[in-house]
């Protein structure tokens, strides 16, 4: 088999990562071919924005390309959108795409992410129902809002949450459906899920926390509610689900790289393929800050310093293992959420500050040493917090609930 075409690396995945990879590898020196090979039709775009100002029709979608378009070809980095690799013959370093392509690469690196989860039940492809996850996603949403009084967002996550603030702005009535007890249970504190379940139904949001989704109803070929498992019935012209993604690694464990919930990388990003290489939301790694266990994150902090360590190993350029402190937000309504570290597994809790004046942070703890915090509208703690995580420090929880004295300085205490 002849290859189409062939590069010394190939970057899988036109997101944050495989950005950055690019980015990264021709600022440090490395002067071989570099493609980024993508399934959308667009350059590399921010992904943030989409259940945010792009969703609220606050920024265009050229103020959210990662670098304008001339950038690329003048960085001799080829774009090859709108393919989608089906798979990964790591012997003969090649991949096949779709329709066939194939192409080759002496590095391949694997920035794919994942793709939203969808709903299992009746209803769930039909027109109207939504994913939030790529461009033509919330192209299609804003299309459709001038038609839609109501919206159901099945799944009380970021993206649910963000979208649900949105769209109340633009004067729609939003239910939100979380099968959990709790909102941002998986990455947050119940003092934090608390606090926003609060913002949101002050804000005409109609919070339904365990429910589960029984099916979509359809009329007429489109989606016209949700109706849960207990038989209430929550009509609406749109559904959005945000329920979280699959990672999208396929091809890479039909190849033999070991993995499951993600693909298993080293702390250089390297899978166990030979010269294969993974990173962002779909690479689980060993994550200093998360207690020796593997972990998949997902966030462009992630993505973006993962894209480093893996450009500089392939350059040979001063490589070092992943060690960065995690780091993710969320804005929402106007409360802006900044959060350092990682709280699973944390034993205490600190309240810093009063939830009722809209600024206050959570500090975790893990056997008296500080794994995490979410700040809301607290800038100047997550600032000073980040080095209390990074140094693990041990810190008496009164000193850290007292709000008169700064964070850094707890550190010389």
């Amino acid at each position: 088999m002849t290859d189409a075409a062939a590069y010394d690396v190939l970057i899988v995945g036109s997101g944050h990562g495989g950005a950055q990879a690019a980015i990264t590898l021709r600022q440090i020196g490395f002067t071989g071919s570099v493609a980024i090979l993508g399934d959308e039709a667009e350059p590399p775009y921010e992904r943030p924005p989409l259940s945010k100002d792009y969703l609220a029709g606050e920024k265009p979608f050229m103020r959210i390309l990662i670098r304008q378009r001339h950038f690329w070809a003048e960085r001799e980095i080829t774009l090859l959108p709108g393919r989608r690799v089906v798979s990964v013959d790591a012997a003969a370093h090649r991949i096949t795409t779709g329709d066939g392509e194939t192409i080759g690469y002496g590095r391949l690196i694997w920035a794919a992410g994942g793709a939203a989860r969808r709903l299992a039940c009746a209803g769930h492809d039909a027109a109207g129902a939504h994913s939030v996850r790529t461009r033509a996603d919330v192209d299609r949403v804003i299309a459709e809002l001038p038609d839609v009084a109501r919206v159901v967002v099945v799944g009380g996550g970021y993206i649910g949450l963000e979208a649900a603030a949105v769209l109340t702005k633009l004067g729609k009535q939003v239910t939100v459906v979380e099968a959990l007890d709790r909102v941002l249970a998986r990455v947050a504190g119940e003092p934090l899920s608390r606090f926003f379940e609060a913002e949101h139904r002050a804000h005409g949001v109609d919070v339904r926390l365990g429910a589960a989704v029984e099916e979509i109803l359809v009329e007429k070929a489109r989606a016209a509610g949700v109706r849960l498992a207990d038989g209430a019935v929550l009509p609406a012209e749109m559904v959005i689900v945000g329920i979280g993604i699959l990672p999208e690694v396929a091809p890479l464990i039909d190849a033999g790289a070991v993995g499951g919930n993600g693909v298993e990388v080293d702390a250089f990003c390297r899978t166990s393929l030979p010269d294969i290489f993974a990173i962002g939301d779909c690479a689980a790694h060993p994550n200093p800050f998360a207690a020796g266990r593997i972990v998949r994150l997902e966030s462009v902090q992630n993505a973006v310093d993962q894209a480093g360590v893996a450009a500089r190993a392939i350059a040979d350029t001063a490589p070092q293992p992943y060690a960065a402190v995690p780091w993710f937000w969320s804005n929402q309504y106007d409360l802006k959420l900044q959060t350092v570290g990682l709280s699973a597994g944390h034993d205490a809790c600190v309240l810093r500050g009063d939830p009722a004046t809209r600024s206050f942070s959570l500090i975790y703890l893990r056997e008296g040493a500080v794994i995490a915090l979410d700040c809301v509208n607290a800038t100047r703690d997550y600032v000073q917090g980040r080095a209390l995580v990074e140094q693990r420090a041990m810190i008496d929880a009164a000193q850290l609930a007292d709000t008169t004295t700064p964070l850094k300085t707890l550190l010389s205490a």
